[in-house]
């Protein structure tokens, strides 16, 4: 396999590939549309929150507990949110949805606004 080749001189991208395979796989295989495609083939937007999420608990020396550091996280995220910009090919969500209830079997997908 690819991620196998790669291992001894590039490690980390062959773990990368070896994470993230699958979910790529399942993108094409569901036929998404191009931008959407994109989008979700790409870790960009979790990084982006993650980094937003760190700058607002990076402020706190000490938590109480772990149900504190929660409270922050979900706060950081809140934070994170108003800085999201509009998911890149989100006119195909409709497509996304139809795929997933034609492939799953399941009628119960989630449709949200």
């Amino acid at each position: 396999s690819i991620a196998k080749r790669l291992e001894h001189r590039y490690p980390k991208a062959a773990t990368s590939l070896s994470e993230g395979l699958e979910e790529t796989l399942t993108v094409h295989r569901l036929k998404i549309p191009g931008l959407l495609r994109e989008t979700l083939c790409s870790t960009n937007p979790m990084e982006s929150a993650n980094s937003a999420c760190r700058g607002i608990i990076r402020r706190v020396s000490n938590f109480k507990d772990g149900e504190m550091a929660l409270r922050h996280a979900a706060a950081g995220f809140m934070g994170a949110e108003r800085g999201f910009n509009r998911v890149r090919g989100y006119k195909h969500m409709g497509v996304l949805l139809a795929m997933l209830e034609i492939n799953t079997g399941d009628q119960t997908v989630v449709k949200t606004a």
